[in-house]
């Protein structure tokens, strides 16, 4: 496989491909390196058999941190290990492009992934990688959608699990959780007090994957896959422009990856993408460094209804501002009423309704759209994460619906001269 080993994002120490995930030397993040010159030699024959693959993202292992290839025996439509993530629906959205002033608008909707969310693709990785290193048990610190994702993921695979949350998460997400068996535990605090509490533990139980602690560094590369799926899509090209959520970095970062790595293959076409993040102001460490002009993220106490990007430590955050430079893009960060609204618009025009993350990612859309920051000519990828039934309490009390008795009269009334009015 093309996966060589671990490396630190700041000295570039080198590690082996273990469960290590800061560098021992200057306290940075590992990430997996890799070498792609074997698969430079015939660009063509990895196309036909990419193209040709799993439909879940396992038709991308040639690119993820696997070292016994992908998990399993699996046929074009079929998945015999785990859940199968990934190949969620790239959807043309003229209506809302129509709403915004621009011409060409797409909404990748991973919505479509077995616990509804993208991080059926970074538990996927993870849990292969943990299963190749002998762990026997899954765990992680979460705002929710990765709780979900884990311990579905831990059930499929028959292995016990551990989901530590905020005490105060979205019912819907708590509910989305316990039904697969975990052991959940509640923790009163934040998402960043949950986060040290599962440091410590990791550090306690060597047979335990936390998948976004001790497996960070294979887990976070799970999410390039929705840059290759963006551009299989397409043709085999870039597009214009990518707006995408921000909570640590680690997705945001990711996606602009996965591009990079088959740009240099020379498997698809086009430039680097113009990235766009977006944050929810009440958690906006990432965006306000960008406004600032540094990439020094300091950290804030999250207070907004987008609790999945309720990350108020952000670990990539400096990466993120970084990319956002590099690509000529940006970070802005919108108001609870503002997701409120994003949702709502999405929702009207596309048929796609989404979570507060997503709603957080529209609105910035049309910030972006009123600003003129976009070229009406440009092609736009929308990234939504998330299914709006996680989040129902965003979208209570923010429509009408009419009760009226079984007669045609009430409805002539009550209803048909409303409308007409």
């Amino acid at each position: 496989m093309a996966v060589t080993n671990l490396a630190c994002r700041e000295c570039g120490t080198e590690y082996e491909l273990t469960a290590q995930y800061v560098c021992s030397k200057c306290f940075g993040p590992l990430e997996v390196k890799y070498d792609h010159s074997a698969l430079a030699d015939d660009v063509a024959s990895l196309k036909r058999r990419i193209t040709s693959g799993p439909q879940n993202i396992w038709r991308y292992v040639d690119f993820l941190p696997l070292v016994d290839g992908q998990p399993g025996p699996s046929a074009k439509i079929l998945s015999r290990v785990g859940l199968p993530a990934g190949c969620t629906p790239l959807v043309r959205a003229d209506r809302l492009a129509e709403r915004l002033g621009l011409k060409e608008v797409w909404v990748k909707n991973d919505a479509h992934n077995p616990t509804h969310s993208f991080k059926d693709r970074v538990v996927s990785v993870a849990a292969a990688r943990a299963r190749e290193l002998g762990f026997d048990t899954l765990a992680c610190a979460s705002t929710g959608n990765l709780a979900n994702a884990v311990a579905a993921a831990a059930a499929a695979l028959g292995m016990p699990s551990y989901v530590f949350i905020p005490s105060d998460l979205e019912e819907q997400k708590i509910l989305a959780t316990g039904v697969y068996g975990t052991n959940l535990i509640k923790v009163r605090g934040n998402y960043d007090d949950v986060n040290r509490l599962c440091t410590e533990v990791s550090g306690e139980q060597d047979s335990w994957a936390f998948v976004n602690v001790n497996m960070r560094p294979y887990y976070a590369e799970g999410s390039k896959t929705l840059a290759y799926e963006i551009a299989e899509q397409l043709g085999f090209r870039t597009p214009d422009r990518v707006v995408a959520p921000i909570a640590s970095g680690s997705l945001y970062t990711k996606i602009a990856k996965g591009f990079d790595e088959w740009r240099e293959l020379g498997l698809i076409e086009g430039e680097a993408p113009t990235m766009n993040g977006a944050q929810a102001l009440g958690c906006s460490p990432v965006a306000t460094a960008f406004a600032a002009g540094t990439d020094v993220c300091r950290p804030v106490k999250p207070d907004t209804i987008a609790k999945s990007l309720a990350i108020g430590n952000p670990a990539d955050g400096p990466y993120a501002v970084e990319l956002a430079n590099r690509t000529g893009g940006g970070v802005d960060s919108v108001t609870d009423e503002e997701i409120k609204a994003g949702i709502r618009l999405l929702a009207e025009t596309t048929g796609i309704f989404t979570e507060t993350a997503g709603g957080v990612t529209t609105a910035t859309l049309a910030k972006l759209a009123d600003r003129g920051d976009i070229d009406p000519d440009e092609q736009v990828v929308l990234v939504i994460t998330g299914d709006g039934l996680k989040t129902l309490d965003a979208v209570r009390d923010t429509f009408e619906a009419h009760e009226i008795e079984p007669k045609f009269s009430e409805f002539e009334d009550k209803v048909l001269a409303g409308v007409s009015a």
